[in-house]
């Protein structure tokens, strides 16, 4: 547990919860304006959103 500004304890579960509202409401936000965003599932990234850009297979790349 890790103590607050006024030394009370917050749980894990209490952050976790408070993140996850944060960014559901930044999600939310996005989706109102017409912003798209990425997540990364199966360790590939997915594009979700109106305005996406395509999600073909990237060729690849040598930097």
């Amino acid at each position: 547990m890790t103590p607050n500004a006024d030394g009370q304890r917050i749980s894990a579960a209490t952050i976790l919860e408070s993140l996850s509202r944060a960014v559901e409401k930044e999600l939310e936000r996005k989706r109102k304006l017409g912003h798209y965003y990425v997540t990364y599932e199966n360790g590939a990234a997915r594009f979700h959103g109106d305005d996406a850009p395509c999600q073909e297979k990237p060729e690849d790349t040598q930097v």
